[in-house]
């Protein structure tokens, strides 16, 4: 893409209606093309009100561009027919349009400008002739949707436009044509398979994958074809299946002090930062079960050292008081860390002054750490970790809500971006002057995202895709399990799941803590309290509840959820950490590491094994995670944790992904065995060469393995008359590997005499010659035509006879094909459907398009 230096001026685009759903009385969308903010007649209406009908607008572009941006223009005052939340496509064609935005409107006077992306997921940039807007809701509840003003901005310099056209039409075609490939190929059809590749020169995939189709289905050449899995690793063609693999989690218990053998006590809500372009761990404050603290320290990663930066940050000029349930973030550049929210010892009261240990925004003495005012002021503070101020406290906002930030808030979440210098929060529960009833906590008053409030969540940073991952919580009485992403640049949200536990995610969890690998698109999660499952309310740490790794492609398309397996919990449970809630969680990327601290382990039992300390009595609802919401001052025991843990990631290796696909090899390899050499050979190729790759700890593997004896003792081997299953690319799993009918062991069959049993699915291959000769019979015979003069169908089209271009490399085979007759139809199928086992472990650029060509007959907008 050309640098945006040297990109054509960005200029107004013309446009016309080119269509919409119907519109209320005389508000026609022919308005929205002026824009009069004072008229109250200058806008677009829908007939009716949401979600009773889909209400829509389209644009048409007088000129072919590429679209930059959209603007929305708004009435003069507030308006409860203002469009709040709307979604956003673009397109050459009405029928062919890609979504870009889905975000809200702010109900204010101001027009909003939104950027909109101009790439598809796979990066190609393309062009715009039709804009469609579908608004979703207003602002005012039972009121008609109405658009004020709508003007667009890109570029349509054709010297800038036409290429990009002929660019994203070249990748549709490239798509197309490489469907058409594989479909090709997959039916034995060679010849124009062949044809294409040479006249288009487009590559259906990495030359090692054609050279592994090649040497396993066509030549049968085995070990030509095993040879090819080291040279796929050095290719590093793995690397996504590696990725994919369900990990084992590798915990280590840190025992680090400083000089005087001290490191952090018991405590639960605390707050941790990572200064990554150091190797520091800073921890602030949290709740020990008794009260709040203040203490502030480091951890050195390399000398796996802690350090006691300040034992009470109250006493420094300007530092925080004591606190719980706050956030605090780094910036690794300046060497900073940010502060904000709390819960602090006032909870119900307003603390007194003479304990010395007063609020933000209480008088103090010979500290100068506030000034007279309220408790509930909240205060944002920075901490200088390196440099001429090293040590040193800022008080950078007494009181962030009346310089158009958050009110005191707790149980938030809030990221940074060092590079973009730019903090950013969300959610969280805001204290309105009282302790005890604390609202819900919005984005922001002027933001109004389409992302429902809640506390106690998770929100990470992709830098990278300047992507904002927002999921689970609490939101009123209910644990959420939704997940959004926010494009920082478009401003534009995703709903990514709406209960990611029905797609194979976790349950819905309050205080899980997450971090992100923005260069492996990996985001790990550890969960926090869930609810019971009988009762559904009450709160319940289970033992048994499991870590995750979310992994994602592109930000805005929904991921994979994978479950972290716990490594060697049945020998020692003490080798892993204890369930708990209100923990802190940081991820070093250098070293793959996440780290660890703390927490609220429930309550106490009689066999806690002490690896916390810190059992404490506490009221019902000081903790984070804990239900505050319950006003009761009930006591109970809680354990506080004060261990200190890291953890990596165990995956699968590429040596074992080598084995792997010997393993499918040397089975289908032993397959033919049975079939053309004697038993006796294949058995002793069964017991040496099959079973040296097979994981036998591996239960599933194992019984597969079993079960190939069957293929010796079966009278005639297995056959199949159809194509090979149109399951795109369905590869083997991490644990068992299985797939179609291949692992099914054949069955003893006699063969009948009765002409009805003749397209019956048997374990007999044909003889070749008789194979030949029916096969040309049915060639000869004139197809019959139906009365609109389509030809008649029939299993003959499904034979997969040999092409004449297999004859040409027939003879460089040396493998498995000892006899040098013709393949059958029904070995093809077999080999293929190997082939394509083995095509799960290699990445999505590198093989075959996923999908097949079929699921565009009879469905609703196909053939």
């Amino acid at each position: 893409v050309t640098s945006s230096s040297l990109l054509p001026p960005t200029e107004p685009l013309v446009y016309t209606i080119a269509g919409g759903s119907e519109h209320s009385g005389q508000y026609v969308a022919e308005n929205i093309k002026i824009d009069r903010p004072h008229d109250q007649l200058s806008r677009w209406s829908g007939a009716q009100q949401p979600p009773s009908m889909k209400q829509w607008i389209l644009l048409r572009l007088d000129t072919l561009a590429v679209v930059k941006s959209i603007t929305f223009g708004k009435f003069h005052r507030k308006h409860p027919c203002n469009m709040r939340e709307f979604k956003l496509y673009v397109g050459l064609h009405p029928d062919h349009m890609i979504q870009v935005l889905h975000t809200n409107l702010k109900d204010d006077v101001i027009p909003e400008t939104f950027a909109i992306p101009q790439s598809n997921k796979d990066g190609v940039p393309f062009t715009t002739r039709f804009i469609k807007i579908i608004p979703l809701s207003a602002h005012g509840q039972s009121f008609h949707i109405s658009i004020w003003y709508v003007s667009v901005a890109g570029i349509t310099e054709p010297s800038y436009v036409e290429p990009l056209r002929v660019q994203y039409d070249e990748y549709r075609e490239a798509i197309v044509l490489r469907h058409i490939l594989k479909h090709l190929r997959k039916r034995r059809l060679l010849t124009p398979y062949s044809s294409i590749l040479m006249r288009t020169r487009l590559e259906l995939e990495h030359p090692l994958v054609s050279a592994l189709h090649t040497s396993l289905v066509l030549q049968g050449d085995f070990s030509f074809a095993e040879s090819i899995f080291p040279k796929m690793s050095s290719a590093r063609l793995f690397d996504n299946y590696i990725r994919s693999c369900q990990p084992h989690a590798c915990w280590t218990r840190l025992h680090g002090s400083d000089a005087d053998g001290d490191a952090p006590g018991p405590r639960g809500g605390h707050a941790m930062a990572l200064d990554a372009s150091r190797g520091i761990i800073y921890l602030l404050g949290g709740w020990d079960g008794r009260k709040s603290l203040d203490d502030l320290w480091a951890y050195d990663i390399g000398t796996e050292r802690w350090e006691m930066l300040c034992r009470t940050t109250e006493r420094e000029k300007n530092g925080p008081s004591p606190r719980s349930c706050h956030k605090m973030v780094c910036d690794s550049k300046a060497g900073c860390l940010y502060v904000l929210g709390r819960l602090g010892d006032d909870v119900g009261r307003v603390p007194p002054s003479s304990d010395g240990g007063a609020e933000e925004g209480q008088t103090q003495t010979g500290d100068g750490n506030g000034t007279q005012g309220g408790s509930f002021c909240s205060g944002f503070y920075r901490y200088h970790t390196r440099g001429l101020d090293a040590g040193k406290w800022d008080l950078l906002s007494f009181d962030t809500a009346t310089s158009g930030g958050p009110q005191l808030i707790f149980d938030h979440q809030m990221v940074m971006d060092s590079d973009a210098q730019m903090i950013y929060v969300f959610g969280g529960r805001v204290v309105h002057g009282d302790w005890d009833s604390p609202k819900p906590a919005s984005a922001s008053p002027s933001s109004q995202l389409p992302i429902p409030p809640r506390y106690g969540h998770s929100m990470v940073l992709d830098p990278l895709t300047h992507t904002l991952f927002i999921f689970a919580g609490q939101r009123d009485n209910r644990y959420l399990s939704d997940m959004y992403a926010f494009d920082l640049e478009s401003n534009a949200v995703t709903e990514l799941f709406a209960n990611f536990s029905t797609v194979g995610g976790p349950d819905a969890c309050f205080t899980q803590r997450a971090v992100v690998d923005p260069r492996l698109r990996e985001i790990y999660v550890f969960c926090g309290l869930t609810r019971g499952k009988q009762t559904g309310t009450l709160n319940v740490l289970t033992a048994d509840a499991p870590n995750w790794v979310y992994r994602y492609t592109c930000p805005n398309v929904p991921g994979t959820w994978t479950q972290i397996l716990p490594e060697n919990v049945h020998e020692n449970f003490s080798d892993v950490p204890r369930p708990r809630y209100a923990h802190q969680v940081v991820y070093d990327e250098k070293t793959g590491r996440v780290f660890l601290h703390g927490g609220n382990a429930g309550e106490q039992g009689d066999d806690d094994d002490g690896r916390g300390s810190g059992e404490r009595d506490r009221d019902g609802d000081r903790d984070e995670g804990a239900d505050r919401d319950d006003h009761s001052r009930t006591v109970v025991r809680e354990l506080r944790l004060d261990d200190f843990w890291s953890m990596t990631l165990v995956r699968a290796g590429a040596e074992e992904v080598i084995r792997r696909g010997f393993y499918h090899i040397r089975r289908q390899r032993f397959r033919e065995m049975c079939e053309d050499l004697p038993a006796l050979t294949a058995l002793h190729y069964l017991q040496k060469d099959v079973a040296d790759v097979v994981d036998h700890a591996n239960s599933e593997e194992a019984d597969s393995f079993r079960s190939l004896l069957s293929y010796l003792l079966a009278i005639t081997p297995p056959k199949s008359r159809s194509p090979p299953s149109e399951r795109s690319d369905a590869g083997p799993s991490d644990q068992g590997h299985q797939y179609s009918h291949e692992d099914v062991p054949p069955k003893k069959r006699t063969r009948s005499s009765s002409p009805s049993e003749e397209d019956v699915w048997t374990s007999t291959i044909e003889d070749e010659g008789v194979a030949e000769e029916s096969r040309s019979v049915s060639r000869s015979t004139a197809t019959p035509m139906t009365r609109s003069g389509a030809q008649k169908r029939s299993h003959a089209v499904l034979l997969l006879d040999e092409d004449p271009l297999e004859r040409l490399s027939a003879g460089s085979g040396s493998g498995m094909q000892e006899k040098k007759s013709l393949l059958s139809a029904d070995r093809f199928c077999q080999r293929t459907e190997v082939f394509e086992a083995l095509l799960a472990f290699i990445e999505a650029g590198a093989k075959q398009p996923e999908g097949s060509l079929l699921d565009l007959v009879d469905t609703e907008d196909g053939l």
